[in-house]
């Protein structure tokens, strides 16, 4: 939305030249920008062409095509990426269609003829909904964001920590604790965090099990899965675990020594 203006834009659409310049003049009078419009598809072309337009308020019974349909497509065309709120003006009170006006999501509905005042405290209202909603969606983008910054923050802090950490030594009995030569070759071009990610993969460990043991969200987890696969040309987790199964490193040895 236009976030240089205090008020957002009212798309005016009425099939009576009259009741739209009367109710601009009302709305413009009150601090509002108005768009009028005098049929559905001049509506719909002026929605499409300025994304400012958040509220609209639209005559229920228009010959080329009514309030609600109006709206609907609208919403169609809106998708999720863009929010707005509808109110619909109807001079019969037919029931079913204030029914299927909010089922549709139509905010609010008035009869003719409208209490000026009455219609413009709804506009407000709806307005003040409408920067909440807006808000809302704006700070889902952001968590999300943040999320992903600290998922980035935590897989590079524990890489840092893998560089820091000193190689491993031969144990008490002289045996090494990991013996780095009995893994395939393929495996020497990954990282240490990545192979200590693919040994645990080899182990049989979920994601969730893994996160555990070294201290990373699930997320990270399924990233560095991702990296060693596409580092290592493997399909999935079980073509990764028989690689690194004693086994397999038995047999490349032996077709080494060959």
């Amino acid at each position: 939305m236009n976030q240089l203006s205090p008020l957002i834009k009212v798309l005016v659409v009425d099939d009576q030249p009259l009741i739209v310049e009367e109710l601009c003049e009302f709305l413009e009078s009150s601090g509002y920008r108005c768009v009028p419009c005098e049929s559905s598809r001049e509506a719909i072309e002026c929605f499409n062409a300025d994304p400012a337009i958040g509220l609209v308020l639209c005559d229920l019974h228009m010959p080329d095509m009514n309030g609600i349909e109006l709206t609907q497509h609208l919403q169609k065309h809106a998708g999720k990426q863009r929010l707005f709120e509808s109110i619909l003006l109807t001079g019969r009170a037919d029931k079913q269609d204030v029914i299927k006006a909010l089922r549709i999501g139509i905010a609010d509905y008035y009869q003719k003829p409208v209490d000026l005042n009455e219609l413009l405290e709804g506009i407000q209202r709806q307005e003040e909904q409408l920067r909440e909603r807006m808000k809302s969606v704006q700070l889902g983008h952001l968590n999300r964001k943040l999320q992903f910054l600290a998922d980035s923050i935590d897989d590079l802090y524990q890489d840092m920590e893998s560089v820091r950490q000193p190689p491993l030594t031969a144990g008490v009995d002289g045996v090494a604790e990991e013996d780095s030569h009995a893994m395939p070759a393929i495996f020497q071009q990954l990282s240490p965090r990545q192979l200590d990610v693919a040994r645990l993969v080899g182990k049989g460990q979920t994601n969730y099990q893994i996160a555990c043991d070294l201290g990373i969200t699930e997320n990270t987890v399924k990233l560095y899965v991702s990296q060693v696969l596409r580092l290592t040309h493997m399909n999935n987790r079980t073509q990764l675990a028989l690689a690194l199964s004693p086994n397999a490193s038995a047999k490349q040895h032996r077709l080494t020594a060959h």
